[in-house]
């Protein structure tokens, strides 16, 4: 079971015999590479794992990059990253 208030989701496990439930955080970020847009996801998590810790989840929900002179410079990802919190 799946319950939302706000920016935080709670995970309900409802098949064992005491229900456990975790309280999840979602924030929005931006991650960048000029290698490409895997890389750039990639980044996005080190980053952000330098200062939140039990992250459980990326979702990418945008991904651009930027063009100079016909070539590809930057390639960038705006996902939300999930983490619990104890």
């Amino acid at each position: 079971m799946i319950l939302k208030a706000g920016n935080r989701i709670f995970y309900i496990l409802l098949n064992t015999k005491t229900p456990i439930m975790a309280v999840l955080k979602v924030i929005e970020l931006l991650g960048q590479s000029k290698k490409g847009w895997e890389d750039a996801s990639q980044e996005m998590v080190k980053e952000a794992s330098k200062t939140i810790k039990n992250i459980r989840s990326i979702y990418v929900q945008e991904m651009s990059a930027t063009v100079e002179d016909g070539d590809i410079t930057m390639y960038r990802v705006n996902g939300k990253v999930t983490f619990e919190v104890k």
